[in-house]
């Protein structure tokens, strides 16, 4: 449960200061503030994260002012990444073990070179340089990154609890986006691959989605159906809103497969069958007052979307891919009754010994007798 809470309060603050914020207070607990300044080459000069309008080849230097609000020196941890899409279409803008997209031309990472380390002494505001270049090549776009600022973790900050190390860290993140040219452009999403797997140790069906284009998929809707070929009576829906994805990404879309369609505490679902499947899947991208597609949301309100995808496909669960996810998964009921049948097994044997052990007792006792006789 530490754990638990501990991630809880990282996720949380993971997001201060990511594309939206401007401008992040510091408090006790994280020690420093972050705040962009913006250059004038922004695309939109509204947004409040870096928004970058550079030609081809074009080298600048952005700055972002770091604040300590305490008493004492404060290390602050600085890395660059290049924008992620993870299981949740949530997107990532600090670094990630996220295995980046084949179709990822150019990297964020690589691009955005800020120093390793900044000492902020006390009670003081320094200005940070930070290098940003872009790649000679002319493109239609955006290039999607960011820059995480993470208080340096010491020996102050951990807690053993129970023999468990519990690091409390908190930080920062700015967007960076890098283009040549104002306006975006439509998202491209096809889907790769459908097959099982596993989230939290509970079995999923993952289907593949990737964003080729450099463009943002905003406000995406997925609603998905997977139903068995021999067996109709398999049925798995799905739906979901509000995701998003990076450009140039893509992420496994989890579609649970209990019985209510998800993966609460204390929840038992159905092993997962071998067989034949086949999905169905639409998804919508773009909240649009004028877009021409027309659905109900969650909440069971009209709203009209720019883009519409549909996707079918059939995959094959082997049986033994099948047994194997079912022994790890934890909402499956475990059936514990052969523990039974060995007990009853157990005592039989024991009694026929014991059985065998009094005859072959009386039958020794009998020749002795015959032989006194």
């Amino acid at each position: 449960m530490k754990r638990i809470k501990t991630f809880l309060i990282i996720f949380i603050f993971s997001f201060v200061g990511i594309v939206g914020w401007q401008k992040v207070s510091a408090n006790d607990q994280i020690g420093f503030s972050v705040n962009a300044i913006l250059p004038k080459n922004q695309a939109n000069p509204d947004s409040s994260y870096f928004d970058l309008l550079m030609t081809p080849g074009q080298k600048q230097t952005v700055q972002v002012q770091l604040g300590n609000s305490s008493n004492q020196e404060v290390i602050v941890e600085i890395a660059s990444a290049s924008a992620t899409t993870n299981i949740n279409g949530v997107v990532e803008y600090s670094p990630n073990d996220i295995k980046a997209d084949a179709r990822l031309k150019f990297d964020a990472a690589k691009l955005i070179t800020p120093p390793k380390e900044i000492k902020l002494p006390p009670m003081k505001t320094i200005v940070v340089d930070i290098p940003v270049q872009m790649p000679n090549e002319s493109f239609k776009g955006v290039i999607a990154g960011g820059l995480t600022f993470k208080k340096k973790a010491d020996s102050t900050q951990v807690s053993q609890e129970k023999g468990v190390s519990v690091n409390n860290l908190y930080q920062f993140v700015v967007g960076i986006l890098m283009r040549q040219e104002k306006g975006d452009i439509s998202p491209d999403l096809v889907m790769n691959s459908v097959g099982p797997g596993q989230v939290n140790y509970r079995n999923v069906i993952n289907a593949n989605l990737q964003n080729k284009a450099m463009g943002y998929l905003n406000d995406m809707k997925v609603e998905a159906v997977i139903q068995g070929v021999d067996n109709k009576a398999l049925k798995y829906t799905f739906a979901n809103e509000n995701m998003k994805m990076a450009p140039n990404t893509n992420f496994d879309l989890p579609i649970p497969v209990s019985k209510q369609g998800a993966l609460g505490d204390g929840e038992f679902s159905q092993p997962l069958e071998p067989g034949k499947y086949e999905v169905s899947m639409i998804v919508y991208g773009q909240l649009d007052k004028a877009g021409q597609y027309k659905v109900k949301n969650l909440k069971g309100e009209e709203v009209s979307f720019r883009y519409k995808w549909t996707f079918t496909g059939d995959f094959t669960i082997a049986g033994a891919k099948a047994a194997e996810l079912n022994a790890k998964d934890v909402t499956i009921k475990k059936d514990n009754s052969w523990i039974m049948w060995a007990i009853i097994i157990g005592l039989l044997a024991l009694i026929v010994f014991l059985l065998l052990f009094l005859l072959f007792k009386k039958r020794k006792k009998d020749d002795e007798n015959k032989e006194i006789k």
